[in-house]
C-alpha cells in the first residue's frame, strides 16, 4: 500500500475499462498521452485509466468530465512503432477514487487519488464462483457479442480462472460507457457477475419487445 502514488497521471478513454490483474493492449499515438507514457516510464510506469463522462455540448471535449473510480496500472511492456506510437501493455492493480485534479503544467491530466474503498483489490484471495454459475450469462453473452460482430475464444476464456473470466467479458463486452462504469465499481466478482446478468436482461427485454424488418 505505502508504495501507491498519491499523485497520478490519468489516460481517460471512453468505453474502455481495466481491473485489478487483468493486462490490456494499448496504441498510444495522440501527442499528449505520448508525453504522458514517456513521463510514467522515466519513473514508475503508473498511470491510470479512467472513463469520461458522456459529452454534452456545453463541455470542453478536451476536457471531459470523468467518473469518480478509475483503475490504477502499471506498464510491463513497451514498445515504439516506426511512425512513432507508443505500444504499451498494462496490468490492472487497484481501483481507485478521485479526491482532486491539481494544477499542472503537463498536457495530460494529473489527480490525486485514494485507493482507501479497494484495498481488497490486491488480496489474491479468490472467490468462490463456479462456472456453472456463469452458464446462462455465457449463453446470453456469447448471443450478445455475436449480433454485435464481436469474435471471443470462449474455450481460452474457460480455461482462465473465474475473476479473469469475469473481469475479461466485462472489458470486452459491447456495453455502454455507464453500463461498464457500474461493473468496474461493483465491489465484489459476485456483485459483478449479477450486474452483467442484470445488464444482459435489458438486452435481452429490448430484443424480445422491438420487431426488427429484415
Amino acid at each position: 500500500m505505502n508504495n501507491l502514488p498519491k499523485i497520478i497521471s490519468v489516460f481517460p478513454l471512453s468505453n474502455f475499462i481495466i481491473f485489478p490483474r487483468t493486462t490490456v493492449p494499448l496504441n498510444i499515438f495522440e501527442p499528449r498521452y505520448i508525453d504522458m507514457i514517456n513521463d510514467s516510464m522515466k519513473s514508475d510506469k503508473f498511470i491510470g485509466m479512467i472513463q469520461p463522462k458522456s459529452i454534452n455540448k456545453t463541455d470542453n471535449p478536451k476536457i471531459p468530465e470523468l467518473y469518480n473510480i478509475g483503475c490504477l496500472g502499471k506498464i510491463t511492456s513497451f514498445k515504439e512503432s516506426e511512425d512513432g506510437r507508443f505500444l504499451i501493455e498494462l496490468k490492472g492493480l487497484i481501483r481507485f477514487q478521485i479526491v482532486k485534479e491539481l494544477k499542472s503544467d503537463k498536457k495530460y491530466r494529473k489527480y490525486e487519488v485514494s485507493y482507501n474503498n479497494y484495498l481488497e483489490d490486491l488480496n489474491e484471495k479468490k472467490e468462490n464462483l463456479n462456472f456453472s454459475d456463469l452458464e446462462l450469462i455465457f449463453k446470453d453473452l456469447k448471443s450478445l457479442f455475436e449480433k454485435r460482430g464481436f469474435i471471443i475464444n470462449w474455450k481460452a476464456l474457460e480455461k482462465q480462472n473465474l475473476d479473469e473470466t469475469i473481469n475479461a467479458l466485462a472489458m470486452a463486452s459491447p456495453f455502454s460507457l455507464e453500463e461498464k462504469q457500474i461493473l468496474l465499481e461493483a465491489k465484489s466478482l459476485d456483485i459483478r457477475k449479477s450486474k452483467i446478468s442484470e445488464i444482459l436482461t435489458t438486452y435481452s427485454f429490448d430484443q424480445y419487445n422491438n420487431t426488427t424488418v429484415q
